[in-house]
């Protein structure tokens, strides 16, 4: 039998990225022999995270639209054009089975081209509320995969299988790891954790709302592994000289996610597609801060769909200086409350979701 080959296309974000490579890989074990191509965005991270994954990947030279400086776009259109010429020939030279868009700028320009020479298309979309691109790609699409249920209000229901999103495989092994964290982070059992974590290059608000209380924190019977991102790390050092932190550790990244997840007993987070959809098969009790500089105000609807099913709280990013720390202190006083928050949020887990897009998109 020809050995079958896939392209995968999209980035932008550790969102795109981590579930893509997820289904990458999710085909590898399947079809040993398949070959995979990425193509993303030039000069963004999927550059580095694919190939440090063991794929080959190509950049497209493709940016987002500057709604603010029109004028600006004049470039980004030249861009698009270009990208769309560039993208046509990458299916020609590669021939893919399929081709596979998961959303972010590199998956337009791929995935029009492979649907114009007759190359099957697959959509993941991770969001409640459906990306532009993914909006635009919906007609060309075979099937559509989703993580929430009521995405008929933007694609085609005969093309939509609910999946859920694929996440790191890596995190779900650490669930029995509990012990085993807490001696990594020299924490123990005695105390309840709290986990903050605002992306890779961290969250103003919620970083801004930790150092307003961090006297509060530190008083508290909590422990608290609070991950600033590489953006605020050093400012937030320079504001805390001086001070004895014994139950706050503070760091840049977190360099175990298995570990930091395992022995939390309460999450402060991003909504982000792929935040949430590790926290639903985690079943971890979190606080959710959408972020409000995202298009289409996505990460407010992704919480409110947890909301909705009283699977997680969620804080405006207004009101959270004020309001985060004493609602996560008040809920890791509440062991009832934490318990009704995990078991609403694994209600919501929709496992293998890899292994499944991976099926669908070889069985065509």
């Amino acid at each position: 039998m020809e050995k079958q080959r896939f392209i995968i296309s999209g980035g932008g974000t550790g969102g795109h990225i981590f579930p893509a490579i997820s289904i990458a890989n999710a085909i590898k074990a399947k079809l040993p022999q398949a070959e995979i191509l990425f193509v993303g965005a030039e000069n963004r991270m999927e550059m580095q995270r694919v190939p440090a994954a063991g794929y080959r990947i190509v950049g497209l030279p493709i940016c987002g639209f500057d709604r603010k400086h029109l004028l600006k776009n004049v470039k980004t259109l030249w861009n698009l054009l270009r990208s769309l010429r560039l993208a046509r020939r990458i299916v020609k030279d590669f021939k893919p089975d399929a081709a596979i868009g998961v959303g972010g700028y590199a998956s337009g320009p791929l995935l029009r081209a492979a649907a114009s020479l007759g190359v099957p298309c697959y959509l993941q979309e991770q969001n409640s509320y459906a990306g532009l691109t993914n909006k635009w790609l919906a007609s060309k699409a075979k099937r559509i995969c989703v993580a929430y249920h009521g995405m008929e209000k933007f694609f085609p229901a005969d093309k939509i299988v609910l999946t859920g999103n694929p996440v790191r495989q890596d995190l779900l092994k650490g669930a029995s790891l509990k012990n085993e964290a807490l001696a990594h982070y020299a924490m123990t059992a005695d105390k309840p954790v709290l986990l903050v974590v605002g992306g890779s290059l961290g969250a103003g608000s919620i970083n801004q709302a930790m150092l307003a209380h961090i006297d509060e924190l530190e008083a508290a019977q909590v422990q608290v592994l609070w991950q600033t991102g590489k953006y605020y790390y050093d400012n937030i050092q320079t504001q805390l000289a001086g001070k004895t932190l014994k139950n706050v550790q503070v760091t840049q990244f977190v360099d175990r996610m298995d570990y930091a997840y395992a022995m939390a007993d309460l999450v402060v987070s991003r909504a982000g597609a792929s935040s949430i959809s590790e926290l639903c098969l985690l079943g971890k009790a979190c606080v959710l801060v959408p972020s409000p500089n995202v298009a289409e105000d996505h990460q407010t609807k992704n919480a409110m769909a947890l909301v909705n099913e009283q699977a997680a709280v969620m804080l405006r990013d207004v009101e959270v200086k004020d309001k985060l720390v004493p609602t996560a202190l008040q809920l890791l006083k509440d062991e009832a409350a934490l318990q009704a928050l995990r078991q609403h949020i694994l209600r919501l887990a929709l496992p293998d979701s890899a292994e499944k897009i991976a099926d669908i998109v070889i069985e065509g």
